[in-house]
């Protein structure tokens, strides 16, 4: 099995600290590691099945299992589920399911957005934003807070349900609620990392009247775009980005991915995206609380 001999290379490598650790000792911050690279494969199985929920998982992954810092954890979460997204994208391409001229006319804002959030809006905010009381919103807790409010908003979008769309011969599009949203979501990705397939699915159903299959493949297309680009923009602000961590996460979530496809063909998508969303629903709630708290 592939996935046996990479966690073996991953426990007899991976150090607590700097990465690189001895047999013999195995701390607990290692064995929550080793479960983030195990939830990792969630991550792509998440992107596969039903086309979001990626970024969901990973920030959360990073920054309580892990111990990687927020703002890195949402720079990482562009790179992990952009080149995750990637794969998805070209296979669903390949498959007849992808729309470029749709992904074409929401990417570019969206993309533009993305980066200009990355490197001009998220340096902006104060390690310190503000007060009230004894209590200090620092920037990771507006960060995490942030994603808590959008994990909430969009596990309500995966427990609705919507009515399916079938193909139309021509598509019809609404190109200034299409721009307005692929803005929207590319600096709502760019502030929290999040690829906002649970933005992007809707959008292309209801604005673009695309049926939902091929949303889903071409959100995939759009969320490797705008976040694999999202990336550049922290590349040159982050001088220490651990590559190791990034590439084995990557390299779990990718073979995830490939296992959510697979899924999909026996698995109805509706009935798991809505047990996804309450599970969604669930951590939401969880960190916007533990944010509140003072974390």
């Amino acid at each position: 099995m592939i996935l046996f001999p990479f966690y073996v290379e991953i426990l007899r490598n991976w150090n607590c600290n700097n990465r690189y650790i001895t047999q013999k000792k195995f701390s607990h911050l290692c064995l929550m590691e080793l479960i983030g690279y195990i939830l990792a494969l969630l991550v792509g199985v998440s992107l596969g099945l039903i086309g979001s929920g990626g970024s969901i998982l990973t920030v959360p992954i990073l920054v309580y299992l892990m111990a990687v810092d927020t703002v890195a954890a949402t720079a990482y979460s562009l790179f992990i589920v952009g080149a995750t997204a990637l794969i998805g994208g070209v296979h669903s391409y390949l498959l007849g399911k992808v729309d470029l001229k749709t992904a074409i006319i929401f990417g570019i804002p969206s993309i533009i957005s993305v980066y200009l959030t990355r490197y001009f809006l998220v340096p902006l905010i104060p390690d310190e934003v503000f007060s009230i009381g004894s209590f200090v919103v620092t920037k990771s807790i507006l960060l995490m807070g942030l994603f808590a409010i959008v994990m909430i908003a969009a596990s309500f979008s995966m427990i609705r349900s919507r009515k399916e769309i079938v193909e139309e011969d021509a598509i019809k599009y609404n190109y200034p609620m299409i721009l307005l949203e692929g803005a929207v979501v590319g600096v709502l990705t760019g502030l929290v990392g999040a690829g906002g397939g649970f933005l992007i699915i809707p959008a292309l159903v209801v604005f673009a009247k695309i049926p939902m299959k091929k949303a889903v493949g071409t959100s995939l297309l759009i969320i490797a775009a705008k976040s694999l680009i999202g990336f550049t923009g922290d590349l040159s602000r982050h001088a220490e980005i651990d590559w190791q961590l990034l590439l084995f996460f990557t390299f779990a979530s990718v073979i995830g991915i490939f296992i959510g496809i697979l899924l999909s063909k026996k698995i109805p998508g509706s009935s798991l995206k809505k047990a996804f969303g309450y599970f969604v629903l669930v951590m939401g709630v969880f960190i916007l609380f533990s944010q509140l708290k003072g974390h």
